[in-house]
């Protein structure tokens, strides 16, 4: 019988799915809704971002331990971007090596939309990072 104390292995992939969603409910929200226009590096992690909720679905839906596999190089690449991108807004990179072009909003522009308290590249930030821990303490069979 298996211990009740401990969670169901598919709490990983659901929480990761959870969290995927719910970035991706929260930038169509800010740019749909709020009407804020993304900046390029918003743009480069919604890329990442999104194809992550229908993969983290069917891996859930499956049951597929193997999901981490399809999902952690969309994962890393988003977090990749989102730790340059909070670079760029805490000032830690020069604003000279930003992508950002006059067209669109600056990467770095503090009257961007802060949500919670907290600026968008953070929470962008904190939604690969947490993906991430959660697809790489995944339990389940290697394929």
């Amino acid at each position: 019988m298996p211990d009740r104390a401990s969670p169901p292995s598919d709490a990983p992939i659901l929480a990761a799915f959870l969290i995927a969603l719910g970035a991706t409910l929260g930038a169509l929200f800010i740019g749909e809704v709020m009407g804020q226009m993304p900046c390029v590096l918003c743009w480069y992690q919604r890329i990442a971002m999104f194809p992550l909720v229908p993969i983290l679905a069917i891996g859930l839906w499956r049951q597929d331990a193997a999901v981490r596999f399809y999902a952690l190089p969309l994962v890393l690449a988003g977090l990749a971007v989102a730790v340059w991108h909070s670079g760029l807004y805490a000032g830690l990179i020069p604003e000279g090596v930003t992508p950002c072009t006059e067209n669109g909003p600056s990467c770095s522009d503090r009257t961007q939309m802060a949500v919670l308290g907290l600026p968008i590249p953070y929470l962008s930030l904190g939604a690969f990072g947490a993906t991430a821990l959660c697809l790489i303490f995944m339990k389940g069979k290697r394929p």
